[in-house]
């Protein structure tokens, strides 16, 4: 399951770049929580917990249908 939810942040990861953003992938547990570490501009940023709800977990939710949520750490 690492690697698909790999391939979606690489789908993601674009998007966020051009805004001088990134993710990275910290962990996949076992009972399907994403954990990422936001960098770049998205770290501290007031729109990242809104872009990693609405952008992030729900581009891995749509290609890793096992994913049961995505977070920070």
């Amino acid at each position: 399951m690492k690697e698909d939810v790999q391939k979606a942040i690489d789908k993601v990861r674009p998007g966020l770049q051009a805004d001088g953003g990134d993710v990275e992938l910290v962990d996949v547990t076992p009972d399907g929580v994403v954990k990422v570490k936001l960098t770049g501009a998205c770290h501290g940023c007031p729109m990242a917990q809104m872009t990693l709800k609405m952008g992030i977990e729900k581009i891995i939710k749509q290609q890793v249908p096992a994913v049961r949520e995505v977070v920070a750490v």
